[in-house]
């Protein structure tokens, strides 16, 4: 029996209607190969919904997405809606919104050299090896970027800016749990990052950590260790880490510099995921918009990030892992956009669409 799958699709702004578009010629060979049928419905988010439906995250958008069992989003912004107030731009009238309204409590970022990438990264291949594998978990609704009270209080020149920290045992506890169950499937080994030696909410969180630790997840080995150093860690020696677990604002500041060691933005997908099987798949770059338009964008982020999505909202992990290996083999075969292209022999610089042929061609394989 075809198995029915339901999907929100937000393709954004700038590269994000181009490389959407192979991500879901990847889907379409994903329903011939597995045998489900992906509805999709399409909405708009951030600059373009301000451009036509008045604000980032309008409610026809919301209802779509509360529809579907997923959201398969693009990236949204640029600097024609930067002279916006700050609240009703594209990411964070947007963004910010989406995460608080679908309780998108954890992100999940896979930072992954590919052994035929090495090259590619800034950092040198004998630090980095055959490659890299580091997945950053960061908990996206609490701290500093969430909690309140927040705002700009007083009048000039007497004026106070706040942000709260705040975070309670259960939002540590949640995201702990996602962090060490994906420990325990990957290589067993977590690192909790914190700043315990000056802030209190990381004392309670090392202190909820080490009790999981030792109560539950005794196979998983777990070590803290204070941001400051882990950004060090990450550039000096990151293949000492297999799952790095942040609070919200560590975790936005260590996954994109995780992101920079693939060698381009364009690599790495992101899952934000509620409690269930709902989520929101995304890349991690931006939208490009020097280069929107023109098709050359690297469609891989986006491609990957569909995968996330089948592994995670559909338990489809047999065709999640068949679009991970054909991203694999479609650049072990030399394919390659601009971002990760350097003139080496073997490579060959392709535009958007056909890297998403490549892809697509490798599933066969």
């Amino acid at each position: 029996m075809t198995r029915q799958l339901k999907i929100a699709v937000l393709p954004g702004d700038g590269i994000g209607p181009e490389v959407m578009a192979e991500a879901l010629r990847v889907l379409d060979a994903i329903e011939r190969r597995y045998d489900c049928r992906i509805e999709r419905t399409f909405a708009h988010i951030g600059g373009i919904a301000i451009d036509l439906e008045g604000k980032a995250l309008p409610q026809t958008t919301i209802d779509i997405c509360r529809a579907s069992d997923a959201v398969l989003l693009g990236s949204v912004g640029g600097p024609q809606w930067e002279h916006l107030p700050p609240m009703e731009q594209p990411e964070r009238g947007g963004l910010l919104p989406m995460r608080k309204l679908f309780n998108l409590y954890a992100n999940l970022r896979p930072a992954i050299v590919f052994p035929s990438l090495t090259g590619a990264s800034s950092l040198k291949e004998e630090i980095l090896g055959a490659g890299l594998d580091i997945l950053v978990v960061r908990e996206l609704t609490g701290g500093l970027y969430m909690s309140q009270p927040k705002g700009i209080e007083g009048s000039p020149p007497n004026r106070v800016g706040v942000d709260t920290l705040r975070y309670s045992e259960m939002e540590i506890e949640r995201i702990a749990r996602v962090a060490f169950e994906a420990a325990r499937k990957r290589r067993k080994n977590l690192v909790s990052v914190d700043k315990a030696n000056v802030l209190a909410s990381s004392v309670l969180w090392r202190e909820i950590l080490s009790r999981l630790g030792k109560e539950e997840y005794a196979d998983v080995a777990l070590s803290h260790m204070y941001v400051d150093n882990a950004s060090m860690q990450l550039i000096r020696n990151p293949r000492q880490f297999d799952v790095i677990l942040c609070e919200n604002m560590f975790g936005d500041i260590l996954s994109d510099e995780a992101s920079a060691l693939t060698g381009s933005l364009g690599m790495v997908p992101s899952a934000s995921l509620a409690a269930g099987s709902f989520g929101v798949y995304e890349p991690a770059g931006g939208t490009a918009p020097d280069i929107a338009g023109q098709g050359i964008a690297n469609p891989i982020a986006q491609i990957l990030s569909a995968s996330l999505m089948l592994r995670y909202s559909f338990s489809m992990n047999e065709a999640a892992d068949a679009i991970d290996a054909a991203v694999a083999r479609a650049l072990d075969a030399g394919y390659r956009t601009g971002d990760i292209f350097f003139g080496r022999p073997g490579e060959k610089k392709v535009a958007t669409a056909e890297m998403g042929t490549a892809i697509i061609n490798c599933l066969g394989q």
